[in-house]
């Protein structure tokens, strides 16, 4: 059994992203700039907005974050939007969410320039990855796609089951897995026999926010478990959707939580906005 390390990755990409921060100034004279809009008081989403900030800081990337209460209304933060579409110096654009329910997060995510839309959630960066065109891709979703790169699992011809159909993780990661030409079956809260779909499984990526939902009974032996859930208990323990300790009994490779998929996601993140300032030059021309 071998745990995907998920924070070493990461740290191994943010040194990456650090000497292509260097490479852009010196070559092209281009500082990465990257602009998070927080709305209201969500203590998670503002520790994860913090990190990110700092995760900027390390790499070179000129970072911002607008903070806006939850009062504010969908017109002023859709010109918010508007005036970082037209800031020369933001390659990348990304709204933490979720948003307050009088704010529709469609219209908001719709707003956002797809050059500059580094969460990879712009219809136009979402219709180009199922179509396994260059995009920018969900972090997260790229994430885990990373780690199967970095730890050589062959993803060609596996059985993979995607529990959750979120936007944001499951729909991204089943298209992610079937243009690597695995086969996909996604599971939501309605489907009928969970059991009989992991266990047929090849890879189990589970992303639903429900505490050890995932347990040795249900996946067969030398599965790949990937667990993109994070949940807080009672205790103050951070744990997974999988059944960790139950689940690597069976598993021949298993991220942990923390310090699996979670810290993935910022460095994706940043990899991003990388990408975001080479393709500035493009997005000045249009």
């Amino acid at each position: 059994m071998t745990i995907l390390d998920g924070k070493a990755l990461s740290n191994k990409i943010k040194d990456e992203v650090k000497v292509e921060v260097e490479e852009l100034i010196k070559e092209k004279h281009i500082t990465p700039g990257l602009a998070v809009i927080l709305v209201g008081s969500d203590a998670a989403s503002a520790t994860y907005v913090a990190s990110k900030a700092k995760s900027c800081k390390n790499a070179g990337i000129y970072s911002v974050v607008h903070e806006m209460p939850d009062t504010i209304t969908q017109e002023e933060l859709l010109e918010t939007i508007k005036r970082m579409n037209e800031n020369p110096s933001l390659d990348g654009i990304l709204v933490q969410l979720p948003l307050p329910k009088h704010i529709d997060t469609t219209t908001v995510l719709e707003a956002i320039d797809p050059l500059k839309d580094v969460d990879g959630f712009h219809p136009y960066n979402v219709g180009r990855m199922v179509s396994n065109l260059d995009s920018f891709l969900p972090a997260t979703p790229f994430g885990v796609m990373r780690m199967f790169e970095e730890y050589g699992i062959d993803l060609v011809g596996k059985n993979a089951c995607v529990i959750g159909s979120s936007d944001i993780v499951g729909k991204p990661m089943a298209s992610l897995l079937i243009n690597a030409k695995a086969t996909v079956t996604v599971c939501n809260s309605r489907t009928k026999d969970l059991k009989a779909q992991t266990l047929a499984s090849d890879i189990v990526i589970i992303a639903v926010g429900v505490p050890h939902l995932l347990k040795a009974d249900m996946i067969k032996e030398g599965v790949i478990v990937i667990d993109v859930g994070i949940n807080r208990l009672d205790t103050g323990k951070l744990t997974g959707d999988a059944d960790f300790e139950d689940c690597k009994t069976k598993s021949s490779f298993i991220t942990p939580v923390p310090g699996g998929v979670g810290p993935m996601t910022i460095a994706m993140l940043l990899k991003n906005t990388v990408k975001a300032a080479y393709l500035r030059e493009t997005r000045e021309s249009k």
